[in-house]
């Protein structure tokens, strides 16, 4: 079993920045990838961004990328969010998940674990 804990959320202005991270605790994580995915009101959950094990295979969504940056540190069992250039619409509550796969994958489904989420507000 493995526990996600999210941090970092919170409200700031179109054009700012904020850093979100994840806790992992319980089993080892450290071989499985590493994900952040968001969901807005009224809207179906998103992937955002993903990274594999050794942090050499990154993906992003379309409308994140050049914006966001996903890192892991696997001594420490955290994945952190950079979110910089923030706008109106990447408003939502943001989670992150684990699951035991070798590449990183864009559906909720390659993703076993999740945690609670993090609500993210981004004013125009």
């Amino acid at each position: 079993q493995v526990q996600l804990v999210e941090s970092g959320g919170g409200l700031v202005e179109a054009g700012g920045s904020l850093r979100l991270s994840c806790a992992a605790s319980g089993r080892t994580f450290t071989t499985y990838i590493m994900g952040w995915f968001r969901q807005a009101p009224g809207k179906e959950r998103e992937f955002v961004a993903g990274i594999n094990w050794s942090g050499s295979h990154l993906r992003y969504a379309d409308s994140v990328k050049g914006r966001f940056t996903i890192s892991r540190d696997n001594a420490n069992n955290t994945v952190d969010l950079q979110m910089n250039s923030l706008k109106p619409e990447d408003t939502a509550v943001y989670y992150c998940a684990t699951g035991p796969n070798i590449v990183v994958v864009t559906t909720t489904f390659g993703y076993r674990y999740w945690g609670r989420g993090t609500q993210v507000t981004v004013s125009s």
